[in-house]
This record gives structure tokens, C-alpha cells and sequence, in this order.
């Protein structure tokens, strides 16, 4: 008892010491040097007070969960598999996202299954005391599969011979799916600029901008020509260097994002945003071989987020 007594003590005094060790330190230094502290400089004076400012102020961090869609350009995916003599591209192929539902969309999130729909996680932190610039880690847990019912362009080789000039694309001949996460982790520099409403209050209307690069960490299911790819049970490789892991660090990717944030209650805000990214994908796993692939995606994004 006494001694979490005391870790209690030493914890309050600290946190009433905090705000003012920037002006004690620099007073220490001036006293030292022989000067008296009243002589700090104007510019000294604002540092500290800037500082004070950002240590103190409250909701430096934020947190949301969103749903989201995305729509993909039609890009090329270049198939290799040297043991099968397949080394082909198929030109102009489109994708989907996966249209998954509201109540899988909540279920997910209770039962923190962040695989089953299209989500997006968002943490950030303000760097400067007005709260208008933020750095953020982004998880855009997106989804892509090839369209079935569409005909291609084909070029290059398979089965050691010349690839037919077209290839009909069916969930046997050409089942292209990063389904379980062509998952985008980002770090993002973001800015606010106030629109209307009451500052930092309910009604507070925000124009938001994000710029931001990381990797490409999706799990690939597919099959090609009849032959699904080898990844293993997601529960025994997780991540992320290995040929048989649930998911791989298979390319990388950029995009910016624009939209609106509005603050709902106290700390609680919404937050509807457009994203356009690209994305470079290489050595994805297919059927003994791998599959290259670069994307542009465009992405609507609905958050729910506080800051604390």
C-alpha cells in the first residue's frame, strides 16, 4: 500500500512539474551563464510558451474506423511460371472491389474482424498546438478481383507455345482475386483548414488533405488455368516474408486523399473523403510462379473517428 501510495505521489508531482521545466531549464542555463533569468529573449519566451501550449493542450491524437468502395482501372497482369512454360500478359483486365453489406460491415467491427468487408483504420497525431497538420499510420483494407464474363488480350507464351490472341476470363482459367486484403499501410501528412462553425467544437466543419506512401500487404487468391496457388492456412504463416505466408509485402504504393471532417460531438466526428491511389505489385504468388500487377484505384471513404 505504501508503495503504490508513493508511485502515486511521485506520478502527481511530476505531472504538476511538467508544464514548467521548459522555463525552469532555461532559467538553470541563464544562471549558470551569470545572466539573470528576466533576460531571456522575446524568441526564447515564445518557444517555451508554444511548447507549454502543445504539452498541455488536449486531443493531440485521433482514432477512426471507415467503410469504404473502390473502383480500379482496367491494368495489365503479367503471369510467370517457368516449371509450366507460362510467362504471359493479360492486357487491360477489370476488377472489382467486393460489395459487401452493412451487417457484415458492423459485425466485423464488433468481433474485430477487420477481413470480411472494405475498412479503412486511421490513427493520428497533431504536431503543431492549432491542430491543422497531423501525422497518421493509414490501413486501407481494400479488395480486388478480376471481373468473370470479360474477354481479354493476351500476349507472350503458355505451355511453351504462343499465347492465343484473347483469353475468356472464368473462375477456372483466370481467377485473379486479392480478396482477403489488398491491404494498403500508409504514413500519411495530413492538413485541416476550418470551413465553419465553432472552433474545436460540435459544428466545426474541416476541409482535410492527406498525401501519403507505404507498402502493399495483400494475401492472393487465385487460380490459373486450373491451378490454385499454394499460400498456406492463415493461422500458421501470418506475415510476411515467406512464400507460403497469408499475407506479402508485395509492392508498394502512394495516393492522396481529399474530403470533409465534421465534428459531431465533443470529441466525436465524421469524416467523408476521396482517395485516389497507385499501387506497384510484384512477385505475387500464383501456382508455382508469381504475378506482377500495377493498379490505380479511387476509393470513397465514411469514418467514424474521436480524438483523445
Amino acid at each position: 500500500m505504501q508503495t503504490y501510495l508513493t508511485k502515486t505521489l511521485c506520478t502527481a508531482a511530476l505531472c504538476a512539474v511538467m508544464p514548467w521545466a521548459p522555463a525552469w531549464a532555461q532559467s538553470v542555463v541563464l544562471a549558470q551563464a551569470g545572466a539573470p533569468a528576466a533576460e531571456a529573449t522575446p524568441a526564447a519566451n515564445a518557444v517555451s510558451t508554444k511548447f507549454d501550449k502543445a504539452l498541455n493542450t488536449d486531443e493531440n491524437w485521433y482514432f477512426s474506423w471507415g467503410y469504404s468502395r473502390q473502383q480500379y482501372a482496367p491494368s495489365d497482369i503479367r503471369v510467370s511460371q517457368p516449371e509450366l512454360g507460362n510467362d504471359f500478359t493479360v492486357r487491360k483486365a477489370r476488377g472489382s472491389d467486393f460489395p459487401s453489406n452493412i451487417p457484415d460491415t458492423f459485425k466485423s467491427l464488433i468481433t474485430l474482424d477487420f477481413t470480411d468487408p472494405q475498412e479503412n483504420i486511421r490513427i493520428g497525431k497533431f504536431l503543431n498546438p492549432e491542430k491543422t497538420f497531423a501525422i497518421e499510420l493509414n490501413i486501407d483494407h481494400s479488395k480486388y478481383n478480376v471481373d468473370y464474363g470479360q474477354t481479354v488480350a493476351v500476349d507472350g507464351t503458355i505451355n511453351n507455345a504462343a499465347a492465343p490472341s484473347t483469353l475468356a476470363i472464368t473462375p477456372q482459367n483466370f481467377n485473379y482475386a486479392l480478396h482477403n486484403g489488398l491491404n494498403h499501410i500508409m504514413v500519411n501528412a495530413v492538413w485541416l483548414h476550418r470551413l465553419r462553425g465553432p472552433e474545436h467544437k460540435p459544428g466545426d466543419l474541416q476541409l482535410i488533405s492527406r498525401i501519403g506512401a507505404g507498402i502493399l500487404l495483400p494475401h492472393a487468391d487465385n487460380v490459373i488455368f486450373g491451378k490454385a496457388n499454394e499460400v498456406g492456412p492463415k493461422n500458421d504463416n501470418v506475415c510476411c516474408f515467406k512464400k507460403n505466408d497469408w499475407w506479402q509485402i508485395n509492392g508498394w504504393t502512394a495516393g492522396v486523399e481529399v474530403g470533409l471532417r465534421y465534428r459531431v460531438y465533443k470529441a466525436v466526428y465524421v469524416e467523408l473523403t476521396n482517395k485516389i491511389a497507385y499501387g506497384v505489385l510484384r512477385g505475387v504468388p500464383v501456382y508455382k510462379g508469381t504475378a506482377d500487377q500495377e493498379l490505380w484505384m479511387n476509393e470513397q471513404v465514411l469514418s467514424a473517428g474521436f480524438l483523445f
